[in-house]
C-alpha cells in the first residue's frame, strides 16, 4: 500500500529529536525518507539507552522506515553524490546551526541552483536570524526563553523540567512537517520551492495559545498556579491514599456535578467556575481531602464509571494496556530485518484508506549506501573509489 505521502522523496540531514521525528511522520505516512549520516561523527542517538539487541530502542524507532547512506559531507567528492541525489529528491530536512550547511556548500541558495523545485527546511533552536541564532540550546532553554516555562509549576517550587521534549517536538518537529507540507502544496500550484526558516524558540512561544492571548491583548501576566489551567484552579491533579495521583479536569458544570456527587461535595459544585480565588481554594482543598481518603483503585474504579472528565495518572506500561489505546492500535511490530520484530509506538494518524505496514526499524550507519549509489548509476568501480577515499562508509 501507498501513503498520502508516497510521491516525496526527503533527504534528511538531521540528528536527534527534532528533525528524525519530523521525517518519522513523513516516512510514515509513504515518504521516501533517505538519511545523510557522517560516517565519522556518531549520531548521539544510535547510542543512547536503553537498548535492544545492541540496538537503541529510541534510533529504531525515531529512524524506522528510513534508508541510511553515510556519507563525509567535509570530502569534496560528496557534493558529486549530493548532485545526483538533487535530481530526484527535492525535499532537504536540515538542523545544523545557521551556516553549516552554507559552509559544506550545501546551503539552499547553493542547492536551488540545481534544483529549482527545491524545498528546504531549516529547523534550529532560534531560527536564521536575531542575535541567538548561533547560540548553543535544548529543550528546557527554549521553553524558557518562550515564556511557556515560567507558568508552568509550582508556585513554591518554580518550574518544572518536563517529562517530553514538547519545543523539540510540538515546536521542531511539529511546524516543521506543517511547513513542509504547506510549501508542497505551494509547489504545486507555481512550480517553485522555497526555505522554511523553523525555530524551536518561535515554535514553543506559539504554543502560549491561551496565555499569551490573555497578555497581549488584557496585560495579565501568567505565573505558576495563577491561571485557570496551570493549577490556579480546582483544574489539577490530587493524590490518592496510596500515593497515586488522578487528573481532574471537570470544567463544565455537568462534569463538576458529577465529580462533587461522587465524592459527597454537592454543596460545592456551584463553586467550579467561580472566578474568586477564596472559592477555587474551598473546592481544591474539599477535593484533596476527600480524594485522600480513598486508594487509587477504589478512585478509579469510581470514575470509570462516571463521564466527569476524572482520569487515573497511568504509567507508560498502564497506559498500553488501557483498552481505549489498545483499541487505536497504537503499538505495531516492525521488522528488524533477520525475521524478528520489535515493538514499536505506532503512527497516530488514521487514514481511512489506511497507512503502508512499517517497513524496518532505524537502519545501521550506511547499510544503504550501496543501493542508494547504485540507484543513482555510480558504477560498483566508483563506489569502491568513494569508498577508498574515505568519503562513503
Amino acid at each position: 500500500m501507498l501513503g498520502p505521502l508516497a510521491s516525496l522523496k526527503v533527504l534528511d540531514f538531521s540528528t536527534l529529536l527534532p528533525g528524525p521525528f519530523a521525517s518519522l511522520l513523513l516516512a510514515d505516512m509513504g515518504a521516501e525518507v533517505l538519511r545523510i549520516e557522517s560516517p565519522t561523527r556518531m549520531d548521539l542517538l544510535r547510542v543512547l539507552p536503553p537498548h535492544d539487541q545492541g540496538v537503541s530502542a529510541s534510533h529504531a524507532y525515531l529512524n524506522r522506515n528510513k534508508r541510511s547512506l553515510a556519507l563525509d559531507l567535509k570530502q569534496p567528492e560528496a557534493l558529486e553524490v549530493i548532485r545526483s541525489l538533487l535530481q530526484d529528491y527535492d525535499i532537504v530536512l536540515e538542523q545544523f546551526r545557521p551556516g553549516v550547511m552554507e559552509r559544506l556548500g550545501l546551503g539552499y541558495e547553493a542547492l536551488k541552483a540545481i534544483n529549482p523545485r527545491l524545498i528546504y527546511v531549516s529547523i534550529t533552536g532560534y531560527g536564521q536570524t536575531g542575535p541567538y541564532k548561533d547560540r548553543a540550546g535544548h529543550d528546557i532553554n527554549y521553553l524558557a526563553l518562550s515564556g511557556l516555562a515560567s507558568y508552568t509549576g509550582r508556585a513554591d517550587t518554580g518550574p518544572l523540567p518536563l517529562g517530553m521534549q514538547v519545543a523539540d517536538v510540538a515546536g521542531g518537529s511539529l511546524h516543521g512537517v506543517i511547513g513542509l507540507l504547506a510549501a508542497v502544496i505551494a509547489r504545486q500550484q507555481t512550480g517553485q520551492g522555497q526555505h522554511l526558516d523553523v525555530s524551536m524558540t518561535d515554535c514553543a512561544f506559539s504554543l502560549n495559545a491561551m496565555a499569551g492571548a490573555g497578555y497581549l491583548a488584557c496585560g495579565v501576566e501568567p505565573g505558576p498556579e495563577n491561571q485557570v489551567l496551570n493549577g490556579g484552579s480546582f483544574y489539577d491533579y490530587y493524590r490518592s491514599r496510596d500515593g497515586r495521583w488522578l487528573s481532574v479536569g471537570s470544567l463544565e458544570p455537568v462534569f463538576m456535578k458529577q465529580l462533587c456527587t461522587a465524592l459527597g461535595l454537592e454543596e460545592l459544585a456551584g463553586l467550579g467556575l467561580s472566578p474568586q480565588p477564596a472559592h477555587q481554594k474551598q473546592l481544591k482543598d474539599a477535593l484533596k481531602l476527600e480524594f485522600e481518603k480513598h486508594d487509587f483503585a477504589e478512585l478509579r474504579a469510581l470514575f470509570a464509571e462516571l463521564d466527569a472528565c476524572v482520569e487515573p495518572v497511568l504509567s507508560l506500561g498502564e497506559a498500553l494496556g488501557h483498552p481505549q489505546l489498545q483499541a487505536r492500535e497504537l503499538v505495531a511490530d516492525v521488522p528488524r530485518g533477520d525475521g524478528s520484530t520489535q515493538a514499536q509506538m505506532a503512527c497516530p494518524l488514521k487514514f481511512s484508506q489506511g497507512l503502508p505496514e512499517p517497513r524496518h526499524i532505524g537502519a545501521a550507519l550506511g547499510q544503504h549506501t550501496d543501493q542508494v549509489l547504485g540507484e543513482l548509476g555510480f558504477s560498483a568501480e566508483r563506489i569502491e573509489q568513494l569508498r577508498r577515499a574515505k568519503v562513503i562508509l
